[in-house]
């Protein structure tokens, strides 16, 4: 059967798994965001000092994109990230122009992005071009699957499978990319001296648990495939 014990014992990981996984960067984040940085810098200066101390942060007036940076405020809670496709660090409203030790980390994250795509970081470049393929396989994945086991057609069961393994394979080039970008948010932070040696560990914890979500992410995928999989021996 489609949806069996099994089934039903993977939706109550899945849930589990997201909703400890929130619980605890949410509960981090909020801690953090009530600790003001000594230097008080915000999320939006300290994104952009680390673009200029980069050399690529975009001139007042000057387009975005091609190794120009821009710092823009963005709706919502968490919301942080960086599109390589218009050169824009968009900052949430906790983030943008609050001075706490979570909203320099976040910021200082998402400038690691920039900067990885300034470099032309191999990982960064592997996720970008798979998007597309990714994208399309995800959007068939669940019709191929459903429809193959329905009418017991092993062929179009394992496309379907195959197209699902796309989406799993997203998840986990994604996490190298999320590492790195902390790991370089760290350095960059410490290096310009936006936070001192004491304040280093509260920002690690930040993003630390931000970086949660990806591997609950690459989990969660994972598992699903391997349930899909083993319906090909039912």
């Amino acid at each position: 059967m489609l949806f069996n014990s099994n089934y039903l014992l993977l939706v109550i990981v899945t849930v589990a798994v997201g909703a400890l996984t929130q619980a605890y960067i949410r509960s981090t984040f909020n801690k953090w965001s009530r600790v003001r940085s000594e230097k008080g810098y915000t999320g939006a200066q300290v994104a952009e000092l680390l673009l200029q101390r980069n050399s690529i942060a975009a001139a007042p007036g000057q387009k975005t994109g091609e190794g120009a940076v821009a710092v823009r405020p963005v709706e919502g809670q968490l919301s942080d990230h960086y599109d390589p496709r218009t050169g824009i660090i968009a900052l949430s409203e906790p983030v943008y122009d609050k001075a706490s030790i979570a909203a320099v980390a976040v910021a200082a994250h998402e400038t690691g992005h920039a900067i990885q795509d300034a470099e032309n970081y191999a990982w960064g470049e592997i996720r970008t071009a798979i998007v597309p393929i990714v994208n399309f396989g995800s959007s068939i994945a669940g019709v191929l699957i459903i429809l193959g086991f329905l009418i017991n057609l092993s062929g179009l069961l394992w496309l379907g499978i195959v197209a699902y393994g796309l989406a799993v394979l997203f998840q986990i080039v994604t996490l190298p990319v999320e590492l790195n970008a902390s790991k370089r948010a760290l350095v960059q932070l410490s290096d310009a001296g936006v936070l001192s040696a004491q304040e280093i560990p509260a920002a690690r914890q930040v993003l630390t648990s931000a970086g949660l979500t990806y591997v609950a992410a690459a989990l969660i995928s994972v598992l699903n495939l391997l349930y899909y999989i083993g319906l090909t021996k039912d």
